[in-house]
């Protein structure tokens, strides 16, 4: 465990963020056996789960392997009533205009339930897919751009703006956020010029779940950055979890999730991320370095996910208690919000809201047993006509 007396700033209450698997879900990775149809009655069920869990929002991914994350909070939100969703905008896919017009319109209609992941995509395959022939420097210099028009385009400013990538004049919003300035906006990067921009703009840095160690040295650059530019952000940490009863049962389940997986797909994969510039995603891979024998990375932190995913490629892996102390070293470390998700992802965000969440120095509040309509849940009734007992040790608890 890290010392928490040596981060002062380690927050008291976190954030805990559930994910919306837009570009497919399954109980096996890599193959389609176990996959299942991820369509808008899918989705809506994982929505209102989270909703109803009482996690704090959703993740939305972004790119072309996913539905579009706009159109996709658009139709969940009036199937939700407290879940925020956090949704992209695509410096240098979209104009910063349109973005704020979006963002104003979306926050509005969702009554203020709106967060910012501002993704500057890390692909040079996809981005040519998309109309974008820029450098890894480029692309960042276009996000920084982006951003000083956007924020301020939000904060109600006329803008005039001449920069090398992006030129706009009388630049107006019409109709403005109902968040003020603007919904949060969160951010990654983990190269030089990535943290550059972190540290001009956004509100929340999130880095992908690497060993604690490499989580602690990040968030110091990210913060030692900030501060060199007058500033402060917070910290965001990308996870998956594999939770249950024992730790057995957990790593059981890692271990079933990648048992369709061959050698050749994982191959394949590692194949497309080393074509990446993003160096998020080159010290996602150099964990593992796609040896399926060297994936527990750091004490109940698994590395099997990134074997064929980008992005997040690790888990929590291990009983609600190990999990919840493993997240909690990570908030020692100064983060404050955990975006997780799990496979597949409607049991493992019950499993999760139900094992893990009440055990954390949650921020947002989380539905009480007490006040459901019929006091359960309970079990089924035995004989139709008594409710089962509580084992002692939820009974001590309650």
């Amino acid at each position: 465990m890290v010392d928490a007396a040596l981060h002062p700033a380690a927050p008291e209450r976190i954030k805990v963020l559930w994910f919306l698997p837009t570009h497919g879900d399954s109980r096996y990775l890599g193959t389609v056996e176990g996959g299942r149809a991820v369509d808008l009655p899918y989705l809506a069920q994982v929505a209102q789960a989270a909703d109803q869990l009482g996690y704090y929002g959703a993740l939305l991914p972004t790119g072309r392997s996913c539905e579009d994350s706009w159109v996709t909070a658009s139709a969940l939100t009036p199937l939700t009533k407290n879940l925020r969703f956090l949704v992209a905008v695509r410096p240098g896919l979209q104009s910063p205009t349109l973005a704020a017009r979006m963002t104003a319109t979306l926050d509005r209609f969702s009554n203020g339930r709106l967060l910012i992941n501002v993704v500057t995509g890390g692909d040079p395959a996809e981005n040519a897919g998309d109309g974008i022939f820029l450098s890894h420097s480029e692309r960042y210099a276009v996000t920084d751009e982006f951003l000083r028009v956007y924020k301020a385009l939000l904060a109600g400013e006329t803008v005039n703006y001449q920069g090398e990538h992006i030129r706009i004049e009388d630049g107006r919003l019409l109709f403005p956020p109902l968040q003020a300035p603007h919904p949060p906006l969160y951010f990654g990067g983990s190269s030089e010029a990535g943290i550059r921009v972190a540290a001009e703009t956004v509100d929340k840095y999130l880095t992908w779940g690497e060993p604690p160690a490499q989580v602690a040295e990040k968030v110091a650059v990210v913060r030692e950055a900030a501060a060199k530019a007058g500033r402060e952000v917070s910290f965001g940490i990308r996870l998956h979890v594999i939770v249950r009863e024992s730790e057995a049962e957990a790593w059981a389940a890692a271990d079933s999730l990648i048992s369709r997986l061959d050698d050749e797909t994982i191959q394949k994969a590692q194949a497309v991320f080393a074509r990446m510039d993003s160096v998020g995603q080159s010290r996602m891979s150099a964990l593992h370095g796609g040896d399926r024998s060297k994936l527990e990375i750091s004490p109940n932190l698994w590395a099997g996910v990134g074997l064929v995913r980008g992005g997040a490629g690790t888990a929590l892996v291990g009983d609600p208690d190990t999990v919840a102390a493993r997240i909690d070293e990570y908030r020692s470390l100064g983060i404050d919000t955990f975006i997780l998700s799990g496979y597949p992802h409607l049991e493992e965000a019950y499993r999760f809201g139900a094992l893990v969440l009440p055990r954390l120095p949650l921020d947002h509040p989380i539905p009480s047993r007490d006040a459901t309509v019929n006091t359960g849940p309970f079990g089924e009734t035995i004989a139709g006509s008594e409710r089962p007992s509580a084992p002692a040790r939820l009974a001590s608890a309650s």
